[in-house]
């Protein structure tokens, strides 16, 4: 038989493979009538496939006839190869198995302070779970101001954020975790502490030196904020709580952070009846980029521990 210039295309195709487990067939079984059985198709149809596979490879293979089935020396070496090829696409077919069941990589997370205190521990407990389910998954926090969570996942240096939802933008999902309480509060040193709210009117609020909020808030809390005298302004809540500490001004703070100073006496809220908004919070993920199976697990977790 002439070989052919063009002998096997460059790159095996779907049709190759076919071709090939058919031989390895016809092979295994020791000939075309053999192989019908295996094959599920008549002895033409495996010729056929035989004659495409010998042009395919310009080689020829076998000896048939009335002597019987036989390979040819350049036969022989293209079954070894055959079977090597489908054990090398075994093993890989192994492998890429193996990663989609174990839970391996990096998440990287970045959050919002001071939502360690939330009473509804998803965060916490889908971590938790995701640990459990992959103990080899390095987790990386970064507390950060909402905007640049948001940079991070739209730079890649993120794969997950937590934020409060005051604005979307373009390229994130958002997917809602849960409302945060915030209130007014003032310290034990300040001159309201000992006064019922009963007996506080917005006239005296409004004399009362007010922390700003100096990072992005909803509507109503902007609205809350705009009935008081702001003459002190802080970053983060930490630093509001500092200054309502320092009993010189009042401010607001999430109800759960806020509660351990409540319980020491160390704080009290000032007319929750009126001085109060919720933020929601989001699990937020940039949009267009294929979840790895680390992040489409923690994901999953959070939605189950929404209860939490």
């Amino acid at each position: 038989m002439v070989r052919s210039a063009k002998s096997l295309i460059g790159q095996i195709s779907d049709i190759d493979l076919r071709l090939l487990r058919v031989f390895r067939t016809v092979v295994e079984s020791g000939g075309f009538a053999q192989a019908e059985v295996e094959l599920n198709v008549t002895s033409s149809a495996i010729s056929i496939s035989m004659s495409d596979l010998e042009k395919r490879l310009g080689l020829r293979l076998c000896q048939r006839g009335r002597a019987g089935f036989s390979l040819t020396d350049e036969g022989q070496a293209v079954y070894l190869a055959t079977m090597q090829l489908f054990t090398s696409l075994e093993s890989f077919r192994s492998e890429i198995h193996a990663i989609h069941q174990q839970l391996k990589g990096e998440l990287a997370i970045g959050i919002t302070d001071n939502l360690v205190t939330f009473p509804r521990m998803r965060i916490t407990n889908a971590l938790k779970s995701l640990r459990e389910q992959g103990p080899e998954v390095n987790i990386r926090i970064r507390m950060m101001p909402p905007n640049e969570v948001e940079t991070g996942l739209l730079d890649g240096q993120l794969h997950v954020g937590v934020v409060p939802m005051v604005h979307q933008l373009k390229g994130l999902g958002y997917s809602t975790l849960y409302d945060e309480d915030v209130q007014l509060y003032c310290s034990s040193e300040h001159q309201l502490f000992t006064t019922p709210d009963s007996a506080i009117s917005a006239a005296e609020l409004k004399d009362c030196d007010t922390i700003d909020c100096a990072f992005a808030q909803p509507a109503t809390a902007r609205e809350c904020l705009q009935q008081l005298s702001l003459t002190a302004s802080a970053s983060d809540r930490e630093g509001i709580a500092f200054l309502i500490l320092s009993g010189l001004y009042i401010g607001f703070l999430p109800t759960h952070y806020a509660a351990r100073w409540v319980a020491d006496g160390k704080m009290r809220p000032l007319r929750p009846d009126i001085m109060k908004y919720s933020i929601q919070y989001a699990a937020v993920t940039r949009k267009g980029v294929r979840p790895n199976l680390v992040l489409e697990t923690f994901l999953h977790e959070l939605a189950q521990h929404e209860m939490d």
